[in-house]
């Protein structure tokens, strides 16, 4: 019996804290769920849309590729971008996925597009790779002697011995 009682109490005692939880003000009052506000991301494109609109830019179409170069020497590089542009107020807006390169693999055709910090960058990539090359060919350079076509000798004349035969 008295088992029974103790577990009715704790069970009363659980409601109640439950019940104050989704109450949503006194002990009269209907218990009603929570309302959950889902924030859309929507409504920062509607607002820059509207920013861009009051300063006036125009859609530019002939751009194919847009390239960013970083501090660390990464590239930030978007293929087929939209570009929007206000040139009186100095104004810029990319559209596209950006993807994070390095920038040796963009190097031949980025080297036009090149400023005197990324010129110094790629001339360290570029003698590092030397470095490796060099390295790579001692070891590789034993190897090599083993697998070449032999030198011919003077004197040994293969045709002459078919006609002796």
């Amino acid at each position: 019996m008295q088992r029974a009682r103790t577990c009715t109490r704790r069970r009363i005692a659980q409601a109640e804290c439950d019940n104050q939880r989704t109450r949503s003000s006194g002990k009269g009052t209907p218990r009603r769920k929570m309302k959950k506000v889902h924030k859309s991301s929507g409504t920062d494109d509607k607002k820059l849309q509207g920013a861009l609109k009051k300063l006036n830019v125009q859609p530019i179409t002939a751009i194919e590729e847009v390239n960013m170069f970083k501090q660390d020497g990464n590239v930030i590089h978007f293929s087929a971008p939209k570009v929007h542009a206000s040139v009186p107020s100095n104004t810029f807006a990319l559209y596209g996925n950006g993807e994070d390169k390095e920038l040796t693999e963009l190097v031949p055709g980025i080297l036009n597009q090149l400023g005197p910090d990324s010129l110094a960058s790629l001339r360290k990539l570029a003698e590092s790779y030397q470095s490796m090359q060099k390295g790579g060919e001692g070891e590789e350079g034993k190897k090599d002697d083993d697998e070449d076509i032999p030198d011919l000798v003077e004197g040994s004349n293969f045709e002459n011995k078919n006609e002796v035969e």
